[in-house]
């Protein structure tokens, strides 16, 4: 399987696609919101306009992570603001982040098959791994110590 290129081609769907006239990013997030009482409390003050601005880089991130196998300076600070000592995402919610985003991408791509859903989950596995190790660390892999 070119996993690179099922799941290039599958992005390109759904960042071209509108379920209920909503895009990629709108629909997840309503997702999101819903799939538990501590997600929904999470962002219950959050500008979720500039929220899903910031899911859209923090997308292009852990795409990057995937194809260059390293953390870039914003990885690395999402991975700092997400950890125990700052907002407390705990390890758990990536893989509901990641079950949301399958079911978005479900609902957006017409074309969506198990090798999509595979190649989409083999693509954001390095990033949420990376999330995920980074938890209980105050200062990400990569990055000195402050």
């Amino acid at each position: 399987m070119d996993v690179d290129g099922v799941f290039d081609a599958s992005y390109q769907r759904v960042l071209e696609s509108r379920v209920a006239g909503r895009d990629f990013f709108e629909t997840f997030y309503d997702r999101f919101l819903s799939a538990s009482d501590e997600v929904a409390e999470t962002f219950r003050d959050t500008d979720m306009a500039r929220q899903q601005a910031m899911l859209k880089a923090s997308f292009y991130h852990l795409v990057s992570f995937y194809g260059a196998s390293d953390a870039d300076y914003y990885l690395r600070r999402v991975a700092i603001s997400h950890n125990r000592y700052h907002r407390g995402i705990r390890p758990g919610l990536y893989a509901l982040w990641l079950e949301t985003l399958i079911a978005t991408l479900r609902e957006h791509d017409a074309d969506c098959d198990a090798e999509t859903e595979l190649a989409w989950r083999l693509v954001m596995a390095p990033g949420i791994v990376y999330m995920v190790f980074h938890y209980d660390r105050e200062t990400p892999v990569g990055q000195p110590d402050a």
